[in-house]
C-alpha cells in the first residue's frame, strides 16, 4: 500500500507546506508512509489511527521524537479525535474519507484540533473511480469531490481548493484553511 500510494503521499504532504515550527496531526496514518517526512519536518507530530496494530508499532519506530516530547500516537477515529482544540497548526490524512461515518463530523473534529489559520489536506480516489473498483459497500463509502470540498466549507474551512499535479491523475488532493 505504502509504495502504490507514494506519489499520492509525497504529493499530499507537498501540499500540506510544512514549516519546522508546525505541530501536525496525521488521521489514518496506516502503515506510517508519511510519517519519517512529518517527524522530519515538523517541530510535533500527532498520529492518530483506528487500530492499535498501527500505532504501537509507529511508537516504537520514532520512540525517539516520542520520547523527546516530538511526537505522540494514539488510537482513535475522525469523528472524535481524542485531542484538545487548537492544538495543530496542519493536518493531513491520505485515503481515509472512504471510511468516515460521517464527512461532516470528520471536517468538524479536524476544525476543531486545527488552530485558526491551520491547514488541512484530505488524499483521496474520487467516487467514479472507486466505484469502478467494486470495494464493498458496508465498509467503504466513496465520495465525491464536491462532498469532500463542501463539508470542509460547511464547518468553517475557507481557500478550499482541489488539487491535482495533472489531468491524468486518479487521485485528488482537498485543501483549506480553518477560519
Amino acid at each position: 500500500m505504502n509504495r502504490g500510494n507514494a506519489r499520492l503521499n509525497s504529493y499530499a504532504l507537498d501540499q500540506l507546506q510544512l514549516v519546522p515550527e508546525d505541530r501536525v496531526l496525521e488521521v489514518g496514518f496506516g502503515g506510517g508512509a508519511a510519517l519519517p517526512r512529518l517527524v522530519l519536518g515538523a517541530s510535533f507530530v500527532c498520529g492518530v489511527d483506528r487500530s492499535q496494530d498501527v500505532t504501537s508499532p509507529a511508537a516504537r519506530k520514532f520512540a525517539d521524537a516520542v520520547r523527546a516530547g516530538r511526537a505522540e500516537f494514539h488510537v482513535g477515529a475522525v469523528e472524535k479525535l481524542p485531542l484538545r482544540d487548537a492544538t495543530f497548526d496542519k493536518a493531513l490524512s491520505v485515503h481515509t474519507v472512504y471510511f468516515w461515518e460521517s464527512l461532516k463530523a470528520g471536517s468538524s473534529e479536524l476544525a476543531r484540533v486545527l488552530t485558526p489559520g491551520g491547514r488541512i489536506v484530505l488524499g483521496f480516489l474520487p467516487k467514479a473511480r472507486m466505484d469502478r473498483m467494486n470495494m464493498p459497500a458496508d465498509i467503504f463509502t466513496p465520495r465525491e469531490p464536491d462532498e469532500i470540498i463542501a463539508a470542509l466549507q460547511g464547518v468553517g474551512f475557507n481557500e478550499t481548493e482541489l488539487r491535482k499535479p495533472n489531468t491524468e491523475t486518479a487521485w485528488a488532493v482537498a485543501t483549506g484553511v480553518r477560519s
